[in-house]
């Protein structure tokens, strides 16, 4: 977990350096390693046998404290060259990215053309600011070429294309020329700039995966067009994470209560789908390697259907986390995998330490593996133990990624934890039979309609869920803005878990610890909102 740690902190400062920077700071790190691996050697000893201490019922190691400073050592050496390898890998991109024309044209905000891949399905901007009017839309062009000021010449990075109402039909994997002005980001964007684009114009259209694959999205709108204006949206929204005809009032009514992550693909969706392959192929009696083996595959299609984005690939990696660890029942052995996850996923690509997607999926599946089960447990002495572990994994989730979205939105999602609870029984049938959906439908169809329909029925209780919630009292709470609200907001999570579970050092004050931390955490709770409510 520190090799992790330093990682994600090591991606999360080197995105905002030049790649000099970075590769300086991968040699400090690694300078650093061999110095204290070296000092480690040096100090290593023969084993001297273990001295006894006369207790008459135990014995006393005297290389105890030396083991303990060993094992030390080998973490700093291990954290360090995980940062290396980090900044080292960052650099290399970085360097990538800036090198070439594209790079020289953003800073001085060039009118160029460019052609590239589409990454990214269309969605829609709400009249955004430098907009004179007319449907806008946003894409992701991953630039091989580009042209401006005279000069020409390849290029590698990413832009997010602002485009007008043609680029509506913009289709993933498609390779497009597109005139515009390019505007610059912020330090640590994973796009190099923005491409304030004119009219679309198709180079070559999408590859064979990509065709078959826009092929069935499209049908899976397509059979879901006859369904009620929530349906329509969250059927496409739950299965395939597009969520482009969502209604505006429905999206802030999920927001309100804590269901936006259910139209993102998230480890779930992939969690939903391993979950049922795992059930199919364990009633036909295939061993354990061969059931791997087709979840894999399976997963890896799924991929292919929501698009291998940066987010869908971290979506995938913390599905399988959190498959591993409550399918199989081995948090310990999750917890462990899920840092090899994040860390891999952040050698790949660095800027994922800045996205609060991110974050949220690993915070989100630490939770649910670590707390889960003690919150299993105390809930079951007052629930039917089903019920308990229903409760338990979104409170789970909650209480892990409160405070990381508290930096996202003011206030607190008072009913966000029941919500997902009422709402979970719809969430798993909805996704399947979308799923299931826009596989038939290109080549059936009336089947591919009619598992729309069902699908549609599991969103009728999804969206029924969101509104009723979201018209409660008291929906939205006030809470302190920005990283004070969020440090306030962890440390009263800790000290009600803490009130709540136990823990050592609450045993060792006495009776009375649990109460003293719940009162703390009831009057600093207080004090936030009548702080915020002002």
């Amino acid at each position: 977990m520190p090799a992790a740690l330093a990682t994600w902190c090591t991606a999360f400062l080197v995105v905002l350096v030049p790649a000099g920077t970075a590769t300086a700071i991968g040699g400090a790190a690694t300078l650093a390693g061999g110095v204290v691996a070296a000092t480690a050697l040096r100090r290593r000893t023969p084993a001297r046998a273990p001295t006894a201490t006369r207790t008459g019922t135990a014995t006393r190691t005297a290389t105890a404290p030396r083991g303990r400073r060993a094992a030390l050592r080998g973490q700093a050496v291990l954290v360090l060259l995980a940062a290396a390898a980090t900044a080292f890998t960052a650099a290399a991109q970085l360097g990538q990215r800036d090198a070439g024309l594209l790079g020289r044209l953003v800073e001085e905000r060039a009118t160029v053309s460019v052609v590239g891949t589409v990454r990214s399905e269309p969605m829609p901007l709400a009249a955004p600011s430098w907009s004179a009017g007319g449907e806008r839309y946003r894409v992701v062009l991953t630039v091989e070429h580009v042209t401006g000021r005279g000069l020409t010449g390849a290029a590698a990075g990413r832009v997010l294309v602002l485009g007008n109402a043609p680029w509506a039909g913009a289709s993933y994997g498609a390779r497009a020329q597109v005139a515009g002005r390019l505007q610059p980001v912020d330090d640590g964007d994973p796009v190099v700039a923005l491409l304030i684009a004119g009219e679309l114009r198709v180079v070559e259209p999408p590859g064979p995966i990509d065709l078959r694959v826009g092929r069935i999205r499209r049908s899976l709108l397509e059979a879901s067009d006859d369904l009620s204006p929530d349906a329509r949206g969250l059927v496409p929204g739950i299965a395939v994470g597009d969520t482009s005809r969502i209604p505006d009032d429905l999206d802030e009514a999920m927001r309100v209560t804590g269901l936006t992550h259910l139209t993102a693909v998230s480890g779930a969706h992939f969690a939903i789908v391993a979950a049922v392959v795992l059930g199919l192929t364990g009633l036909v009696g295939l061993p354990r390697s061969a059931r791997a083996v087709v979840v894999a595959v399976v997963m890896v299609g799924f991929v292919l259907l929501v698009h291998p984005e940066p987010s869908v690939v971290r979506a995938a990696a913390m599905g399988a986390v959190g498959v591993g660890g409550l399918l199989l029942g081995r948090p310990a052995r999750a917890l462990p995998a899920l840092a090899v996850a994040g860390t891999v996923l952040l050698l790949l690509d660095p800027w994922l330490a800045r996205s609060y997607g991110f974050v949220l999926s690993v915070v989100a599946t630490a939770g649910i593996v670590v707390l889960t089960e003690p919150l299993a447990r105390r809930l079951g002495a007052v629930l039917p133990q089903a019920v308990a572990y229903v409760v338990a994994v979104p409170l789970a989730a909650q209480l892990a990624c409160a405070p990381i979205v508290v930096l996202l939105s003011a206030g607190l999602a008072s009913y966000a934890v029941p919500a997902n609870v009422v709402a979970a029984p719809a969430v798993a049938p909805a996704t399947v039979a979308g799923v299931l959906a826009a596989l038939v439908a290109p080549w059936w169809p009336a089947a591919g309609t009619a598992l729309a329909h069902v699908a549609g029925a599991a969103t009728w209780w999804i969206s029924g869920v969101a509104r009723v919630a979201a018209g409660l009292p008291l929906a939205r709470l006030p809470w302190p803005e920005g990283p004070p609200g969020a440090v306030l907001l962890a440390a009263i999570t800790v000290l009600t878990g803490a009130a709540v579970l136990g823990t050592p050092a609450l045993s060792r004050v006495g009776p009375g610890g649990r109460w003293l931390a719940a009162c703390c955490a009831a009057l600093a709770a207080g004090i936030a909102v009548a702080w915020a409510s002002r």
